[in-house]
């Protein structure tokens, strides 16, 4: 029986080719233009479904997200996009200390501050702490919002100094109508209140990177994100808001978060901006990392600019020496001088580059959603004389949990006319760090634990778990931890001192 020898066809190679680099490249390019080209098409289709006199706002917003979406699909942002080696220290001179600045004598303040505009961000919601609408009209201390407090800062400043500081709100659509109406209570206040919307842009589908809205009135709001505090630069512009200010004379906004209570208008970084040799366009307030704070961004030098560097830019293996507060001492505290000229120049030349941050969600739905947000204080790097300045801690009192609002509501600080200052018989100027459990997480809940907040004056850190409530007059002092076990509840009797304390276990006050 004779075999036939077997042999390869002609047409197929015996040795099948390795793709080389330039085709992997080749291959992602085209990838990239291909999903960026379908996302055009859906977004074309999206901005017709809106109402023909919104359409060309829209469109506008529409064009934002498209160049933001180019910009994901070109930097691969997936990768930290930070080369750990060539990162430096700041260099001298680019930060500098706030006391410096004391030295300048202060006798104009009034034209001095005929030059600024005050803007808070205002896009977010008080859902974490557990509250409807927008977070900045939850009470924070003696029944004032952050709003109020905002407002009572500005028209103290407005009538010691008989000068004309506008008060700028940035909204997103989750926040506009209702601070639209709360700002009708303010009508007789001798501060004028200014506010816009921050863009509107469509979650991705994460699988297929196209919008899940299929529609601009009808899709529900969490089709739909606020791009995070870097929109500011955009936003402001397409508002009309820049142009006019800066045709009424005005040269800085100094822009903070609503919920940070320390970020009141300073005097002597205004002085600063306005006298000094170098024009800045751009000062960060910076303050020295402590224990809370070392996921804070913080300045470096990279490739010849000053740059934020965010833990979300690190490589894994480089988290730690980013943690360590003796190599990176400083952070940022976003609260931010710009010069408004500025603004309008690397708006209009497309010279602003802030690092886009991804930000991947699940909606109720249970659709996994990509949204892309950037950071105001990216921005520095794209701005001339950028400079950080380092404040004291004082500058920096946010308020995004009842741990924080436990700190303001206490007596380590007064309330002065919207300014909440340091109590002068507290001993040392840091704030303790203070741990809540999960049973304080809402404002509703954290009030009802507390017949009236204890004195914190010599608390250094206090960490609170399980089913835990406090009587009248409770003084807490130096470290102390309070955990009630599953089933068990403490309750912390009034006029309690408690210094450098563990309680555990079970401690109920039975009423009789």
């Amino acid at each position: 029986m004779s075999t036939a020898q077997h042999t390869p066809p002609m047409n197929k190679p015996l040795h099948k080719r390795t793709p080389s680099q330039t085709d992997i490249a080749e291959f992602k390019d085209l990838t990239k233009r291909d999903a960026l080209t379908r996302l055009q098409k859906t977004v074309n289709k999206l901005v017709l479904t809106a109402q023909p006199q919104s359409q060309k706002n829209v469109r506008a917003e529409m064009d934002g997200f498209e160049q933001l979406f180019s910009r994901y699909l070109l930097d691969n942002v997936d990768q930290p996009s930070i080369d750990w080696q060539e990162i430096q220290p700041p260099p001298e001179g680019t930060v500098i200390a706030y006391k410096k600045l004391l030295e300048a004598n202060i006798d104009d303040a009034r034209d001095l501050l005929n030059k600024l505009i005050v803007v808070k961000l205002n896009g977010g919601l008080g859902t974490t702490m557990g509250c409807q609408g927008p977070k900045s009209v939850i009470s924070v201390r003696s029944g004032l919002t952050f709003l109020d407090l905002n407002i009572q800062q500005l028209e103290q400043l407005n009538r010691t100094y008989g000068c004309d500081v506008p008060l700028v709100l940035m909204n997103s659509f989750n926040t506009h109508d209702e601070t639209e109406k709360v700002l009708q209570k303010y009508s007789h206040v001798s501060v004028k209140i200014y506010n816009f919307n921050q863009s509107k842009y469509p979650r991705l589908d994460r699988e297929t990177l196209l919008p899940v809205a299929t529609n601009v009135e009808g899709s529900e709001n969490e089709c739909w994100y606020p791009p995070g505090h870097g929109d500011i630069y955009q936003a402001f512009y397409q508002s009309g808001l820049l142009d006019q200010f800066i045709e009424q004379g005005k040269e800085y906004m100094f822009l903070s978060n609503i919920d940070n209570l320390g970020a009141t208008v300073d005097l002597y970084i205004l002085k600063h901006l306005l006298t000094d040799q170098t024009k800045h366009e751009f000062i960060m307030e910076v303050t020295d990392k402590t224990r809370a704070d070392v996921k804070g961004g913080t300045l470096i030098e990279y490739q010849n600019k000053l740059r934020l560097l965010e833990i979300a830019q690190v490589p894994k293996e480089n988290v730690d020496e980013f943690k360590s507060v003796s190599k990176f001492r400083i952070f940022n505290t976003n609260n931010l001088w710009i010069n408004l000229q500025a603004i309008k120049r690397v708006v209009e030349d497309k010279t602003l580059h802030m690092e886009i941050i991804v930000n991947n969600k699940t909606t109720e739905k249970g659709v996994n959603v990509v949204q892309l947000e950037t950071a105001s204080g990216a921005a520095i790097q794209s701005f001339e004389g950028a400079q950080g300045i380092n404040v004291p801690r004082r500058r920096f009192l946010p308020v995004k949990t009842t741990s924080d609002l436990l700190l303001v509501m206490s007596n380590l600080f007064t309330l002065n006319r919207g300014n909440l200052v340091m109590n002068s018989q507290r001993s040392f100027p840091s704030v303790p760090l203070v741990k809540l459990g999960t049973s304080f997480i809402k404002v509703k809940d954290f009030l009802s634990r507390f017949q009236s907040i204890p004195d914190c004056l010599e608390l250094d850190s206090l960490t609170v778990s399980g089913d835990v409530t406090f009587g009248k007059g409770v003084s807490l002092r130096g470290t102390v931890i309070i955990i009630a076990n599953h089933g068990d509840r403490i309750d912390v009797p009034p006029g309690a001192i408690l210094e450098n304390k563990i309680v555990s276990g079970n401690l109920r006050i039975l009423e009789h």
